[in-house]
């Protein structure tokens, strides 16, 4: 393919991405690994480090944008990411030891299970006229912490699913906002993927000519996605949000 083309291919491919990513709050990664998979036939180390590529400044991006809508605590998000930060090199060591099938049907199994939790969450919360909902300073800083732990584990074994992990339990037992959950599970997780993209480049487990174009069209579309993310009923919002990651499941066992 000619190289112009090509960028423009990519461009675009991230664009639609980071709208995705902004609205669902998981950076348009869980998306882009298993069309890096599918489209250029990556295995699947290889694909979840290029995603992170394209991940890192569009979730950037996104918790500025979610940061306007509700501010975000800060000290909870710290907490979070300190211990995020360390496992998810433990996490990332672990997956780049796995043969690729493997990982990916891992991925694919734990993609299902937090879909099929958010059909469930969906469900409940339209037969329920006004869910409970607290505030991020409202729990110890320990908690989050040890959530910290579990989500940079899964950022580190999947490359991007940190934020996945972080947002059913910030909603479930935290009992944040669907929207504020997203904001505050970007901002524990983002410092883990700075260590995760590293990790995969120095085993040479990223393909920075395709990264770095989706990198640059998921930015332009990721303010657009949050905006609807910020108007929409958390019903429908939790549905979306299972609807992406069934979909992404089907994907991933198409390769295995």
């Amino acid at each position: 393919m000619d190289m112009v083309l090509q960028l423009i291919l990519f461009m675009a491919i991230g664009a639609g991405i980071g709208f995705i990513g902004g609205i669902l709050g998981i950076g348009g990664g869980l998306l882009a690994i298993p069309l890096l998979v599918l489209m250029q036939d990556m295995d699947q180390q290889l694909a979840q480090g290029t995603a992170l590529i394209m991940v890192l400044p569009a979730v950037m991006l996104t918790i500025r944008k979610y940061n306007q809508y509700a501010r975000i605590d800060r000290g909870s998000a710290l907490a979070g990411a300190a211990s995020a930060s360390l496992f998810t090199w433990v996490g990332a060591f672990f997956a780049l030891s796995l043969p690729s099938d493997t990982l990916r049907l891992i991925y694919a199994l734990f993609v299902l299970a937090v879909a099929l939790y958010y059909f469930q969450q969906s469900a409940a919360l339209r037969n329920r006229r006004s869910p409970p909902t607290k505030q991020a300073s409202d729990h110890s800083r320990s908690s989050f912490a040890l959530l910290g732990v579990l989500a940079g584990l899964a950022g580190g074994i999947f490359g991007v699913g940190g934020s996945v992990v972080a947002v059913p339990v910030l909603t479930r037992f935290f009992k944040l906002s669907q929207f504020n959950a997203q904001a505050l599970g970007l901002t524990m997780v983002l410092p883990g993927l700075t260590v995760a993209l590293l990790t995969y480049a120095s085993h040479g487990q990223v393909d920075w000519h395709i990264g770095i174009p989706m990198a640059l069209g998921s930015m332009c579309l990721v303010p657009v996605g949050v905006r609807l993310a910020h108007g929409m009923p958390e019903p429908r919002l939790k549905l979306i949000f299972a609807c992406m990651l069934l979909l992404i499941m089907v994907l991933l066992l198409l390769k295995i």
